[in-house]
This record gives structure tokens, sequence and C-alpha cells, in this order.
């Protein structure tokens, strides 16, 4: 088992954490793999970039999507996840919110169970995560993938998200997931417009006072194209501006389709900040 991130360690690196898709529908085309092998290498190269953690999905959760059987999912996740956990040192999440697939990848080797719903969807989730001892991610999310984006409103933003997370992290807790094992993740391009994710990646030093470790994820997503009009393939830098600033404001890991690019542009900035790199 690796060491889990503690939310009071502020002077450790960011964590950086790569992506990999196993739809064929997932938004950024680059991500995906349709098989294991294309996987694998994939997870080798986010590695060898600088990865401390691998994040893979099977089902799409990018806005509009539906949601596919267990076993398909099942069935996409479990070659790659066992292939993985022997081939390479860094702890696998997978990013899903059923318990049943859980159950699955949790026996398999992963590590983290990245639950898009905070564990609101299926609180039995919770049971699932704790039973294995694993780390949790929990996500904030308004409706779920399929209506999501219709014309999400807030009274108080900020507010209404912690709320949220602190009702997840209660869940998590009361069923006996490790306390130091549970992150939160405020999340950008869930049910909210591209002022809310602007205001979120602004405010982000706020949820500190959660008391948990800080996932963010900015990554090519639909806000960056509406501030830079441009496609998912070419939205780096603004995802890397993104990633800066949501560091800078207290981000523990950032999630990323650019490995190589992200790490490098999150160590500059930790260590102009933090002063963190030893002179030569």
């Amino acid at each position: 088992m690796f060491s889990f991130l503690k939310a009071d360690d502020r002077d450790s690196p960011a964590c950086i954490m790569g992506i990999i898709n196993l739809s064929p529908d997932s938004f950024y085309e680059k991500s995906r793999a349709d098989s294991v092998e294309k996987a694998v290498a994939l997870a080798g190269r986010h590695v060898k970039e600088g990865a401390t953690i691998l994040d893979i999905g099977a089902e799409s959760s990018r806005p509009g999507s539906r949601p596919i059987a267990e076993d398909l999912e099942i069935e996409r996740l479990l070659p790659v996840i066992s292939r993985l956990v022997k081939e390479y040192n860094v702890p696998v999440s997978v990013d899903t919110y059923k318990p049943a697939v859980a159950e699955k990848v949790l026996s398999e080797g992963a590590a983290i169970i990245n639950d898009i719903t905070g564990l609101q969807t299926y609180p039995e989730m919770a049971k699932v995560v704790a039973k294995h001892k694993a780390g949790v991610v929990l996500m904030h999310m308004r409706g779920d993938p399929l209506s999501m984006q219709e014309a999400p409103q807030y009274e108080d933003l900020i507010g209404e998200i912690k709320s949220y997370l602190r009702k997840s992290i209660e869940l998590a807790e009361s069923a006996g997931v490790v306390p130091d094992r549970i992150w939160v993740d405020p999340g950008i391009g869930f049910g909210k417009t591209k002022a809310h994710n602007l205001e979120l990646i602004r405010r982000l030093d706020e949820f500190n006072d959660l008391g948990k470790p800080v996932l963010l994820g900015v990554s090519r997503k639909s806000f960056i194209g509406g501030v830079l009009d441009l496609p998912e393939e070419e939205r780096l830098e603004g995802s890397l501006a993104a990633a800066v600033v949501g560091v800078l404001k207290g981000a523990a890991v950032i999630r990323t389709h650019d490995v190589q690019a992200t790490c490098r542009v999150v160590r500059m900035a930790e260590a102009i900040v933090k002063n963190g790199v030893e002179e030569k």
C-alpha cells in the first residue's frame, strides 16, 4: 500500500494523476485506449513522464453521456488493472461510482476509487472502500452526466459544494474508511458553468478547511475552450495555467491527460513559491 496524502502536509509536491480512458466516447481522443496493450503502454508513458498515480475509467462521464452496464465496465477494467498493478509501482485509481465494479477492481489490486458522485448515488460504496482499506476521491456533481449541464445554478457556489462534500466525508468515515485516505474534488465541469469553474479555481483554498487533500481535474475541459475559444486538442496551455493556479491555491493532486507538461509546470511553480529546488 502506498503512502496516502495528508491534508496538513503542505510542503510535499503535488501528486500528478495520469488519465487513461477505456471508453470509446471519452471526450479527449488521445486519452483513449481500445486494447489492454495500448492502455499498458499509455500507463508506462505516464509513469515515465512523472505520474505518481494512474486513474483508469471505463465509462465516460462527459456531459450528455449515458451509463454502461456493470458487466461491460468490469470487462473493460479488469484485464488492464491486472497488468498495471504487476508492471508499475504506482497506485491505480479507478473512476467508478458502482459498488460492484469497485469490489472487483479493488480485489484485483486497485488502491483508490474515484467516485464522481461522492458516495451519494450508492452509499454502500463506502463499505466496499472501507473493506479493502482503500482510498477514495469524493467528487461533487450536480445531477448526473446526462443532465448536469442543463442550466446549473447555485445560490452559494462554494458553500453548497462544501456542504455536499462534508456529507460525502461523513458517509465515508461512518462506514469505516480510513480518514487519511479520503480526498475531495470540487468537480470542475460537473454541473457548473464557465463562470462557476473559474470561481472554483480562484477560491480553491477555501476547500482546505474540509481537512482533506484536494484533487483538481481541469485538463482540457470545456470551460477552457470557453475562455480561449479552442477545441480539446488545443487546450494544453489553458489546462497548465489552471493547474498552476490550483496548486498555488492548495491542490494536492492534479488529474491530467498531459503528464509531462503538467509535472514540469507544477514543479516549477512549487520551486518558486516553496523554494523547493536546491541550488546546483
